[in-house]
C-alpha cells in the first residue's frame, strides 16, 4: 500500500512515518508545508528509504495537491497536518481556521475526486484516515467518567473548535459523497521529536537551561498521556483494519495532573542530568505558577476500549517508561533541539514562556 501522510514532518506524523518504514512494507508520501513546527530531521533514517517520498505542499493548495495525487497515486490518506497548539490558537486563531478547516476541506475534495477515478477494486480499498484530538469533547467534570466515541462535542478553544469542525467535515464527506473515511481521536501525546512549545519538552528544555518551569493555574488540570510511538502503531492499525465510517478513541490509560508531570520530569532530571545549571539547587525550585489560560479544560480522559476490543491494539508504554525514554531522548539529541529552537519558535517562547 502507498500511503499519503499529511503533516509527516510534524511530531505525530513523523512518528507514523518512522513506524511505517521500519515496521511495515507500506510506501509513504510525506506531504508537509514545513511551517515552524515541521522538521524533516524528525524522520531520521526513514527519509533514506526507497519507499519514502517528500512533497512540500500546503494542504490548502488544491492544484498542488492534485498534482501530488496524480504523481504518486496513493492507496490511502492519513491526514495529520494541523495547527495544534492551544496557546497559539488563542493568540492567533486565523491560522487554525485556515489549516484545520479550510485545508481539510480542500484535501477532502481532492481525495474524493481522485478516489472516483480509481478502478473499482482500488476505489473499494481506498481509505481517508482523519487524525483528531480528544479536545473536541471539551472537558470532564470531576474525577470520574471517560470520553467515548459517543461523547457529544463541546470544544473550548479555537484549536479544539477547528478540529471539531474538521471532524464534522470528514464525516459529512463520508455520508454525502461516500468517501471511505476513518476518524481517530487521541489523548495528549508525548515522546521524541516533540516541538518544544508543548508541556513536556518545554519543561525538559527550560529546566536544563535554568529557566522558569511555567505551570498554568495551580497545575491541577488532568490529562491522559499517550506515548507517540504507541499512537503511531494505533493509527496504522486503524488504517489497516478499522471499519469504514467508524471512530476510534486512542488513549494511554495514564491520567496525571500537569503539576505531577512537571514534578516527575524534575525528578528524572535529578537522576539523569544531576549537573544543575548555575544557581539552581534543585530542578523543582524552577517551578513557577502563571496565570491560567482562558477556557482551560480541567480534565481529559479517554476510554480506549473500542480499539482494544475490535482491533487488538493496546499501549506498550506506561507513563513511567515513556517519560523516562522521552527525557533521555532530549538529553541525547542536542543537535535536534538546537535545530528547532530558533526563529519563530524562539520569538514565541520568549514572549509567552520566559525562554530566551
Amino acid at each position: 500500500m502507498k500511503i499519503l501522510v499529511t503533516g509527516g514532518a510534524g511530531f505525530i506524523g513523523s512518528a507514523v512515518i518512522r513506524h511505517l518504514i521500519a515496521d511495515t512494507d507500506h510506501a509513504v508520501v510525506n506531504v508537509d508545508k514545513l511551517t515552524y513546527a515541521g522538521n524533516l530531521a524528525s524522520l531520521g533514517e526513514a527519509a533514506q528509504s526507497d519507499r519514502y517520498a517528500f512533497e512540500q505542499v500546503d494542504i490548502g493548495d488544491a492544484d498542488a495537491l492534485r498534482a501530488v495525487f496524480d504523481r504518486h497515486a496513493p492507496d490511502a490518506v492519513m491526514h495529520l497536518a494541523a495547527e495544534s497548539h492551544v496557546d497559539r490558537s488563542i493568540h492567533g486563531p486565523a491560522d487554525f481556521i485556515q489549516t484545520n478547516l479550510v485545508g481539510t476541506g480542500v484535501l477532502l475534495e481532492v481525495a474524493r475526486s481522485y478516489c472516483e477515478t480509481l478502478p473499482a477494486e482500488r476505489r473499494a480499498a481506498f481509505r481517508f484516515h482523519h487524525v483528531s484530538t480528544d479536545e473536541v469533547y471539551g472537558d470532564l467534570e470531576g474525577p470520574e467518567g471517560l470520553f467515548t466515541e459517543d461523547t457529544p462535542y463541546a470544544p473550548s478553544s479555537p484549536y479544539s473548535a477547528s478540529k471539531a469542525g474538521s471532524d464534522h467535515l470528514v464525516r459529512a464527506w463520508h455520508r454525502t459523497f461516500g468517501l471511505p473515511v476513518l476518524v481517530t481521536n487521541c489523548s495528549n501525546n508525548y515522546g521524541p521529536c516533540h516541538f518544544p512549545e508543548k508541556l513536556i519538552p518545554l519543561i525538559i528544555l527550560n529546566a536544563r537551561a535554568g529557566k522558569p518551569l511555567p505551570v498554568y493555574g495551580d497545575g491541577s488540570q488532568v490529562r491522559d498521556w499517550l506515548y507517540v510511538e504507541d499512537h503511531a502503531r494505533a493509527l496504522v492499525t486503524v488504517l489497516e483494519s478499522g471499519t469504514v465510517g467508524e471512530t476510534y478513541n486512542i488513549g494511554g490509560h495514564n491520567e496525571h495532573r500537569n503539576l505531577e508531570v512537571v514534578e516527575r520530569i524534575c525528578a528524572l532530571l535529578e537522576e539523569l542530568a544531576p549537573a544543575h545549571p548555575d544557581g539552581v539547587a534543585r530542578y523543582a525550585d524552577l517551578i513557577t505558577y502563571v496565570k491560567d489560560r482562558p477556557g482551560h479544560d480541567l480534565r481529559y480522559a479517554i476510554d480506549a476500549g473500542k480499539i482494544e476490543r475490535e482491533l487488538g491494539w493496546r499501549p506498550r508504554e506506561t507513563f513511567e517508561s515513556g517519560l523516562r525514554k522521552t527525557v533521555q531522548w532530549y538529553l541525547d539529541n542536542d543537535a535536534w533541539v538546537e535545530g528547532v529552537t530558533s526563529g519563530a519558535y524562539r520569538e514565541w517562547t520568549s514572549h509567552h514562556y520566559g525562554m530566551d
